[in-house]
């Protein structure tokens, strides 16, 4: 106690407060209220404000990812039988051997693509294994360190989960939800995902090319055919203003000539220009994964370390990991990067 100058005297009351560990059960005291506390037997973090579950756009958010699938599903069997119709007819003109290579090409491309489709969209993302909580004597020291509770399961949240409100679950390793697969993709099908993003790109690459062949087979010739040649002539030359007054010219010929384009044509164009469009988005997106995982990291984790000093060590040995390659090729690789090293200084 202590005496003031008016001689009255001020009592100083220190309060603990007491709360219980969800992850042990244990009681603790704290020295003060805390919202957020860590568990100093078992490790679990306990959010005394957790946030309320939200059912209310669950159905929509699942409506929503099943137009998404049927929009992208008809996309590709359009693609694939528009590019059957329209372009193997011209294929099968050129030659015989030209038309069964194309189709065996196809075929494997569409069974690779149709199937890693399948894979990444119905295999379970990755669910977390189930762990023992709410009890000290079965919760050994440290064994729900860092564990959070996820209030949308109730079930014991790991680090490296995070909960999906679209799918209903808890993610293990989640780098995002593709409304296209309507599923997460986690640690259970990333890599049926990157090899579902490898043969899309493949494909649809392989669709540009053939339509932009057929379409030179089929459609007429230009007129003024001199010009075209010693267009084409400059532009293997580098000539970068012969570039556009090629591609002008050709847009133009066919524009004034497009009464006279068939079906079978402007079927092609579309499959080229789609073809293209899809293309250029999916690699984008490969390629983002892709330096993700070079960088040991997934894309909510990549957003979650912004701003800290938190970086994962970027190596190839993480993308050899991620796709189960041999130990014995992983053994060379600091070989290599001990040679680069001795080659900069």
């Amino acid at each position: 106690m202590e005496e003031s100058s008016q001689g009255s005297f001020v009592t100083t009351i220190n309060e603990d407060y007491e709360a219980i560990c969800w992850g042990c059960g244990l009681n603790l005291v704290l020295p003060s209220y805390a919202p957020v506390f860590k568990c100093g037997w078992c490790g679990a973090i306990t959010n005394q404000n957790p946030v309320r579950p939200e059912t209310k756009s669950f159905g929509l958010r699942r409506f929503r990812d099943r137009c998404f699938v049927v929009i992208l599903a008809v996309f590709m069997l359009f693609v694939i039988c528009g590019g059957i119709w329209a372009a193997y007819p011209v294929l099968f003109s050129i030659s015989l051997a030209c038309g069964i290579f194309h189709s065996v090409t196809t075929a494997c491309l569409a069974i690779s693509t149709l199937s890693t489709f399948i894979l990444v969209a119905f295999k379970c993302a990755g669910k977390p294994t189930n762990i023992l909580y709410g009890t000290h004597p079965g919760v050994g020291n440290g064994a729900l360190n860092n564990y959070t509770f996820c209030n949308y399961c109730s079930k014991p949240k790991s680090p490296r989960t995070h909960h999906c409100r679209t799918c209903g679950m808890c993610v293990l390793d989640m780098d995002h939800h593709c409304p296209f697969i309507g599923n997460c993709v986690g640690a259970g099908n990333h890599k049926h995902f990157i090899a579902f993003l490898i043969s899309a790109v493949t494909s649809t690459i392989y669709a540009a090319v053939m339509c932009m062949y057929c379409l030179i087979h089929i459609l007429p010739p230009m007129e003024n055919g001199a010009a075209y040649a010693s267009d084409v002539a400059l532009v293997a030359h580098g000539n970068s203003l012969s570039i556009l007054r090629l591609v002008k010219n050709i847009f133009l010929t066919y524009i004034a000539n497009a009464v006279f384009i068939s079906v079978r044509s402007l079927v092609l164009v579309y499959l080229f220009v789609a073809s293209v469009s899809v293309a250029i988005g999916l690699s984008v997106l490969l390629w983002q994964q892709l330096s993700y995982i070079y960088e040991g990291k997934t894309y909510l984790s990549h957003l979650s370390s912004q701003g800290t000093e938190e970086d994962g060590e970027k190596s190839c040995r993480n993308l050899l990991t991620f796709f189960g390659c041999p130990h014995s090729i992983e053994r060379h690789l600091p070989t290599i990067r001990n040679l680069r090293k001795r080659h900069k200084t």
